[in-house]
């Protein structure tokens, strides 16, 4: 299953994604991914600053699937819980959210990489 440890958000923001309250996943990049694929949300427990940091001390919050990517407008502020506008951003408008609600230690890493994972009610 793909993982995205590219997620540099709060605590708070990762809640609400997991609750469904955050729709929109706000990037300047578009991830390679199908509408069918999951991707696993991971809070980091450190900062990534640089491509092939890893953390291995990572939970893992919410399965999602990523259903279209498009330009951030200002009306996704609500949406994307986000707190300021810039144009030039994409949208990552995610669906079928799955929380985590075990915690669940996975390697944590920038962007988007596979790894090996299964809810804990699935082993």
């Amino acid at each position: 299953m793909p993982g995205d440890a590219d997620f540099f958000l709060d605590r708070d923001l990762l809640r609400r994604i997991a609750s469904g309250e955050k729709i929109l996943e706000v990037r300047r990049w578009h991830p390679d991914l199908d509408p069918s694929e999951d991707l696993l949300i991971v809070e980091n427990g450190r900062f990534l600053h640089n491509d092939g940091d890893e953390d291995n001390n990572g939970t893992a919050v919410a399965i999602v699937r990523v259903k279209t990517v498009r330009p951030f407008i200002l009306a996704d502020m609500q949406a994307a819980c986000a707190s300021y506008f810039e144009d030039g951003w994409l949208a990552w408008e995610l669906s079928d959210v799955r929380p985590v609600t075990h915690p669940v230690a996975i390697r944590a890493a920038r962007g988007i990489y596979e790894v090996d994972f299964l809810l804990p009610d699935r082993r």
